[in-house]
């Protein structure tokens, strides 16, 4: 990027001008990683506390297991499984747990009226606990399996106890970069349509972004775009989430840096790849990368209050540097691990760990529940004189 582009990019961050396509292409062209901090520090401390780092005291539950086959002999209501899942619940549900996200919920051996069913008893068992979950890929598909629109899905989960969806199932909109990962279950037309529907019940609902495995810039200003349009007709988008896929489980494929998306595409092979195939070919954003998906997500997504980063997807160091790259909302660990695919860190934080982290990022962390109003406020984080009087935890 010459120096004059970067001017231009400059002034129209500082004057709180709009950032447009190009604009986000030329950004992510950019490697002065330091550069792009600033300009998404300066965007995030207009929109949010400067000294302030929100969480929220979170669990996440997968309550049944998708991949496993219909039993003879299984309840056709799903009791078994949901009297589980209300055991595990409120197993994670300590240390002062504010938010139960259901990962996976859907299972298609179990009927529809179990899942409002399982709102109500988890809501029952867990009443100081806001319940999360139900991506719209799974309200796609229980609208073709139950024949039910998805408002009157929506209106029984929404009695039952559910409080937002998840951001799950974005991925990445573009359709071109969604064949070469064979994704294909909820276009950008269904996913919207239900979001609006959502948001219209007042649930809350974080977008996300998978990002780093194969697609181009391109796709992603496209993805952040699509969301900020969204986000100007229906103001319901609580927070973004850029969410880095995990690393590949096979033989290293490398970290992405120095190897163009080009050669991502073509080694995912043709439109007509499978799931499979893309998979095989995947490999995981570089810290880099996501710093750098961080401060351009924040420049162009100028109407959505939080940036988030799952610090269990990235590592608890990049989390730290994140907050300076236009992050202002770190998401805790899941305690059911099951429930991040295998990806991520082995351990959750503590309470007390989470809040060292932002301490020493030089931060003040703040709690809130799923509707981001203030739980608690603490103190300042200790000066560096006190630091240094102390040993410090190093992030792996």
């Amino acid at each position: 990027m010459d120096a004059g582009r970067k001017r231009e990019l400059e002034e129209k961050v500082y004057a709180g001008v709009r950032l447009d396509r190009a604009d986000g292409e030329a950004l992510y062209a950019s490697d002065d990683l330091v550069w792009l901090g600033r300009l998404a520090h300066h965007r995030r401390t207009g929109s949010a506390g400067a000294e302030r780092v929100l969480f929220v005291g979170n669990r996440q539950l997968r309550p049944t297991d998708p991949d496993a086959p219909s039993r003879p002999d299984q309840d056709a209501t799903g009791e078994r499984e949901r009297d589980e899942a209300v055991r595990r619940a409120t197993g994670l549900a300590v240390d002062g747990v504010t938010e139960l996200e259901l990962v996976a919920p859907v299972h298609p051996a179990l009927p529809w009226r179990h899942y409002p069913e399982l709102l109500r008893a988890l809501a029952a068992a867990l009443p100081g606990v806001r319940l999360t979950g139900f991506a719209v890929t799974e309200l796609c598909r229980l609208e073709q399996t139950t024949g039910l629109p998805a408002g009157e899905l929506l209106d029984e989960l929404v009695a039952a106890g559910l409080v937002s969806l998840t951001g799950g199932g974005a991925e990445i909109f573009d359709p071109e970069a969604r064949r070469r990962l064979g994704v294909d279950d909820c276009s950008w037309a269904d996913w919207s349509r239900i979001h609006r529907l959502a948001q219209a019940r007042g649930l809350g609902i974080p977008a996300t972004m998978r990002f780093g495995r194969g697609e181009e810039p391109r796709h992603r200003v496209d993805h952040v775009l699509r969301l900020r349009e969204l986000q100007d007709e229906t103001g319901g988008f609580t927070s973004f989430l850029p969410l880095r896929f995990p690393e590949p489980a096979g033989p290293a494929h490398g970290s992405g840096a120095g190897r163009p998306a080009g050669e991502a595409a073509s080694s995912a092979g043709d439109a007509a790849s499978s799931a499979g195939e893309a998979a095989s070919s995947a490999w995981s954003a570089s810290p880099a990368e996501s710093l750098k998906t961080f401060a351009v997500s924040r420049l162009l997504f100028d109407n959505v209050p939080h940036l988030r980063c799952c610090w269990a997807a990235q590592g608890p160091s990049v989390a730290q540097l994140a907050l300076n790259f236009g992050v202002d909302d770190l998401t805790a660990a899941p305690a059911d691990q099951r429930a991040t695919g295998g990806s991520g860190t082995a351990d959750p934080l503590s309470r007390d760990e989470l809040l060292q982290l932002v301490w020493e990022a030089d931060f003040r962390p703040v709690e809130r529940d799923s509707r981001y109003a203030v739980l608690r406020e603490y103190d300042a984080p200790p000066s560096l004189a006190e630091r240094r009087s102390e040993p410090q935890q190093v992030w792996a």
